[in-house]
């Protein structure tokens, strides 16, 4: 069964840097769950979640779905992690919303894996 792609047009709303086509896949299991234990911390005895950083979890996920991007290469790792220098808010919420679909992550799901 082949993973399933989304593909985004982005036009110059979120700035021209950023405009072009996006080519997201499907990542696989395996992948999904290495990036959510990679970045959680869990209790040495219980097993229970301590603590999760969502916005790495989240970055790693939409990093490692992104297939193409525009030829000038407006996103990376590091721009989707940085506070100061990082992407638009809204452009980071597009991405979220079409990786998490593309990989079945529910709300819930999310909201576990920070372990609330």
């Amino acid at each position: 069964m082949a993973l399933k792609t989304e593909t985004l047009e982005i036009d110059g709303r979120f700035g021209e840097e950023y405009a072009g086509k996006y080519v997201f896949q499907e990542i696989s299991w395996a992948k999904r769950n290495r990036i959510i234990q990679k970045h959680t911390k869990y209790h040495s005895v219980t097993g229970q979640i301590l603590n999760s950083d969502y916005v790495a979890i989240q970055a790693e996920t939409i990093w490692a779905s992104l297939k193409e991007q525009p030829a000038k290469k407006p996103i990376s790792l590091e721009k989707l992690l940085s506070e100061e220098n990082g992407i638009p808010i809204e452009l980071g919420e597009l991405f979220s919303r079409v990786v998490n679909s593309l990989c079945s992550v529910s709300f819930e799901e999310a909201k576990n894996s920070l372990g609330r």
